[in-house]
């Protein structure tokens, strides 16, 4: 018996069952909504300043200020929809990279390369997760990055956009979305996936040698990395995103209205707010893998990685 299976509980749950799939779904709805939502000073500041990027001269002068005139609920305004939506799409993301994964890698394509593999399956997966994720992507913008804001609630949000635009204002937003979301979790995934695997080479001991409480670490530190790097590579297309829920024009396609921002913003402008979602995304997907795998590990499952 390895040192792994002394420590962890034993499985109840068959790998690769329909359970298991749930399962790792269920992990990524607790992963995903409280960690994002935890994060919300950060991404109210982040998206108001690549809205506009003279409205405040620092983060923290920003959280004074917004605090000051507003309270604690100012400072995290936005959080319903950002919480809803981001258990929504934790759930398809985490839940369906491991189907994919498993179909294209186990079934599909065994002798695929598994860099390719991780890639393909967190694409697919994150595909999926942002039809669910997008109507709340677009009142959250519209809420952080309009003053005085749009809507206060997310029920109210979501009534104005559906009473103005149709449910079709709600998905406005989704090929930029899909720009930024899809980039970032091939990223997220992958980088995530050779991280780790790097770091069981570097520590020169099978994945198996180390107990359920090391491997969560390694899965943290595997997580803060892969955030750095994804946060750096989807920028452009968030800013993008946060422009074009809180400043498209009625009529206005989305190719023209990606041509008029970007007229307007310049390549420079893109890149507004970087700093913030470095900190934001490294430390929140750090947390993410953690918690998911923490969960795993729970229900007596293997973490992510390294095997």
């Amino acid at each position: 018996m390895s040192v792994l299976e002394k420590t962890l509980p034993k499985p109840k749950i068959e790998l690769y069952s329909g359970k298991y799939f749930a399962a790792c779904g269920l992990g990524g709805i607790i992963a995903c909504g409280p960690t994002h939502t935890a994060v919300t000073p950060l991404d109210l500041v982040k998206c108001r300043r690549q809205v506009d990027s003279n409205l405040y001269k620092s983060n923290f002068g920003a959280w004074k200020s917004i605090y000051k005139g507003e309270g604690l609920r100012g400072v995290f305004f936005g959080w319903s929809p950002t919480f809803v939506g981001y258990c929504f799409q934790g759930g398809g993301k985490y839940g369906f990279y491991e189907v994919f994964k498993y179909l294209y890698g186990e079934k599909m394509f065994p002798d695929a390369n598994k860099t390719a593999i991780f890639l393909a399956g967190s694409a697919s997966a994150e595909f999926i997760a942002d039809l669910a994720l997008c109507p709340f992507e677009a009142i959250k913008v519209r809420m952080q990055t309009t003053l005085p804001p749009f809507a206060s609630t997310l029920r109210e949000g979501m009534s104005k956009v559906i009473k103005e635009e149709g449910y079709a204002g709600l998905y406005k937003g989704l090929y930029p979305l899909w720009a930024r979301q899809i980039p970032y979790t091939m990223c997220k995934f992958a980088t995530f996936e050779k991280t780790v695997d790097a770091i069981y080479n570097r520590l020169g001991k099978p994945k198996s040698s180390y107990n359920g409480l090391q491997q969560t670490g390694v899965s943290f530190l595997g997580g803060y990395i892969a955030g750095i790097a994804c946060a750096v590579i989807s920028h452009p297309a968030d800013v993008m995103v946060s422009k074009l829920n809180s400043d498209r024009k009625a009529g206005e396609g989305a190719g023209q209205a990606i041509g008029r921002i970007y007229k307007n913003v310049g390549f420079a402008g893109l890149w507004n707010g970087l700093p913030v979602r470095i900190a934001m995304i490294g430390t929140l997907t750090a947390f993410q893998w953690l918690i998911y795998d923490s969960f795993k590990v729970a229900l007596g499952l293997p973490t992510t990685g390294g095997h």
